[in-house]
């Protein structure tokens, strides 16, 4: 495995960081199971291709994606709060109908960017021409949405919405329209992934119908795995966690093929690091519980210990478990 190939993994994963960070809005932030990101990450994509190729500004067309991102959301959102069908089955319709959308825009299964001027090219065109482009792009991406969710997140509308998926029911009672904070939330989110499907498309030089194909895994594996790894206490911790979790997560895809794991398998090795990241408090926890007391603990308990010694059943317990 070359420099090249391991740079490509980073480039892909601060891309996917945005994927990962809109993600977390709705499954951290609202507790709102949303497989929606499946059809709007294809959906930028198809966008944005469909409007270079047309000769549109690849900047515009990156907005335009974003803008139908978020009506894609809204959609999920709308489903759910004004029909009162059940989340997981709003975001599943709207993902289906999302496949025949992508089709309709861009009129074909796949669209080639091929000597179109995108984003990257236009950087080249204007000077920065530097080897690692692709990564400071997606890096200062990255580090700009993730400060603006940190922002958002910190302002009464962000609070409101933190507060609809921590306990609508209290939120509800102070006049907070919490309809409005999924809706909001859920557009928001698949804005976002839709973002980083315009920025993927011409980063790859296409757009494909079905390159959203198991983007929900990927971005909850992100940050399952970013916040095992980092405590997400804080909002900015946890954005932080998401972001480095998905540069992670594209890590590992690159050294699991350099092990010799075919490209085939990486659904396995994808549903390996989910349970590991989900397990792994657990079995911390199940491991710790199984030792016996410290010596800070002992000494405690012999201080307490009116006679000041403790039976003889404790202490050999607390050595063996040492």
């Amino acid at each position: 495995m070359s420099w090249f190939a391991l740079s490509g993994s980073i480039e892909q994963g601060l891309a996917y960081g945005v994927l990962a960070l809109g993600v977390y809005l709705t499954f951290r932030v609202l507790q709102f199971a949303d497989l929606t990101v499946d059809g709007s990450f294809p959906l930028g994509a198809a966008v944005a291709a469909t409007l270079i190729v047309s000769g549109t500004s690849p900047i515009v067309a990156i907005l335009v994606a974003f803008f139908a991102g978020m009506l894609a959301g809204a959609v999920t959102g709308l489903m759910h709060t004004k029909m009162r069908i059940a989340g997981l089955l709003a975001s599943i319709l709207t993902m289906t109908a999302l496949y025949s959308v992508n089709l309709r825009i861009m009129g074909r299964p796949n669209v080639p960017l091929l000597r179109q001027p995108t984003l990257f090219t236009n950087l080249s065109d204007w000077g920065f021409n530097h080897p690692l482009q692709a990564l400071i792009v997606f890096g200062v991406l990255v580090v700009v949405v993730k400060l603006g969710i940190d922002w958002f997140l910190s302002t009464e509308i962000g609070l409101a919405m933190r507060a609809t998926g921590d306990n609508p029911a209290m939120i509800r009672s102070l006049g907070v329209d919490t309809d409005g904070m999924i809706v909001l939330g859920l557009a928001f989110s698949n804005g976002l992934v839709a973002l980083a499907g315009a920025m993927m498309a011409q980063y790859q030089g296409y757009a494909d119908v079905g390159m959203g194909l198991g983007t929900i895994i990927t971005g909850l594996a992100s940050v399952i795995l970013g916040h095992a790894l980092i405590r997400p206490s804080t909002v900015f911790r946890a954005t932080l966690g998401a972001v480095i979790g998905a540069v992670l997560y594209r890590l590992a895809i690159y050294f699991a093929l350099g092990a010799g794991f075919a490209p085939t398998d990486l659904r396995i090795v994808t549903a390996a690091i989910v349970v590991l990241a989900l397990a792994g408090p657990a079995l911390k926890e199940r491991f710790s519980s199984r030792k016996g007391p410290t010596d800070q603990e002992l000494d405690a308990l012999t201080q307490a210990s009116p006679s000041g010694t403790v039976s003889g059943s404790a202490a050999t317990a607390g050595k063996e478990g040492m």
